[in-house]
């Protein structure tokens, strides 16, 4: 077996890592999240079943990741803001390949992101999350939430990776300040089967990453079209007003707009991001049923329709923070079927249940 060495990490390793609160201003230019297409020959890491999450200290963190991962309404009222769990986008508890997993995510940070215009650690990428899609209040830096998330995927990317070439043993624990970092450093520590055969960039660019890009359609997408698309193959899951489905106050089915869905600063607000995330998992079971053009007009359809605020909105108001934030494929700033411009009715962040 090959012997691993590990060591806790400085976070004054990483200057170039901004490690700041997220309670100053938040000067996000809205990158697009990360696509590739899918190929046939791409071989996706394998993944641990989490009844060999080991025991102890270190185990309990991962477990805990987990378990906030799936059922993330824990934290309602405290640091989530609508009726979303983290599992709803990152399908399969964040194990599933090109439903952005936490394993491939993992092993991508540190990295620059437009999005802040600055170097991010893994857990300032968690703290994104829950600001926009979970439309809350980040957690602190260094939160056992963020820990216990970061040690989840941290125990996912690595369990794979081992798996993956054949390397035996449990995965290595790391230091709470190492586990928030990610897993893109020079000095995250590999066994030497893994650190030969892939680099650094390679193990941030792994087959699965993301959601897979799908073509432009060939038709510009449509909501009109989306509307029928979503009343054929959407609204038996997440209702004819987009609400999802509640059952005794509890949500088995996401609401897909309104006031408890992701906000106008998710990433998934984006059409292209929500076509391609819908043309690879959705329906739910019946994935990649849809054609090319059926996931861009539905994609269009659901993000035509309001939801809560941008929270980087300023009292310059909506048409100044779509020009400066939203030059995409999406319809924040703008009016839909000659309705009112969408931003200027949204919902409020981060509300009281």
């Amino acid at each position: 077996m090959n012997k691993i060495i590990l060591w806790s990490v400085p976070l004054l390793l990483l200057s170039s890592v901004s490690i700041q609160g997220v309670s100053e201003a938040l000067p996000d230019k809205q990158a697009e999240l990360f696509t590739s297409p899918k190929k046939p020959t791409d071989s996706y890491l394998p993944v641990r079943s989490l009844a060999s999450i080991p025991k102890g200290e270190f185990g309990d963190k991962v477990r805990m990741g987990y378990q906030l991962f799936v059922n993330t309404q824990q934290l309602r009222g405290q640091y989530v803001g609508n009726e979303l769990n983290c599992s709803n986008c990152h399908m399969d508890a964040g194990r599933k390949a090109n439903a952005s997993p936490l394993w491939a995510a993992y092993l991508a940070y540190p990295a620059y992101r437009k999005k802040n215009d600055k170097v991010n650690s893994y857990q300032e990428r968690l703290q994104g999350c829950f600001t926009y899609s979970m439309n809350g209040q980040a957690p602190d830096n260094d939160s056992p939430e963020l820990i216990a998330l970061s040690a989840y995927s941290y125990w996912l990317a690595m369990g794979g990776l081992m798996d993956q070439y054949q390397v035996a043993g449990e995965v290595p624990e790391l230091s709470d300040k190492a586990l928030v970092l990610g897993g893109k450093r020079d000095d995250f520590s590999l066994p030497e089967a893994i650190a030969s055969a892939m680099t650094m960039d390679e193990r941030a660019k792994l087959a699965g990453r993301g959601f897979p890009a799908i073509p432009k359609p060939e038709l510009a997408y449509s909501p009109e079209r989306g509307a029928e698309v979503y009343k054929a193959h959407c609204q038996a899951c997440h209702g004819d007003n987009g609400q999802g489905l509640a059952i005794a106050g509890i949500y088995s089915l996401p609401p897909l707009w309104g006031p408890d869905s992701f906000n106008w600063g998710a990433g998934m607000h984006r059409v292209n991001t929500a076509a391609n995330f819908i043309y690879e998992n959705m329906p739910f079971g019946k994935s990649i049923t849809l054609t090319n053009q059926q996931a861009w007009d539905v994609a269009a359809y659901v993000t035509s329709k309001e939801r809560p605020q941008d929270p980087r909105l300023t009292n310059k108001g909506v048409a100044d923070l779509a020009k400066q934030y939203h030059q995409h494929q999406g319809y924040y700033g703008k009016a839909v079927d000659n309705g009112p411009m969408l931003g200027s009715k949204a919902y409020p962040v981060n509300p009281d249940k």
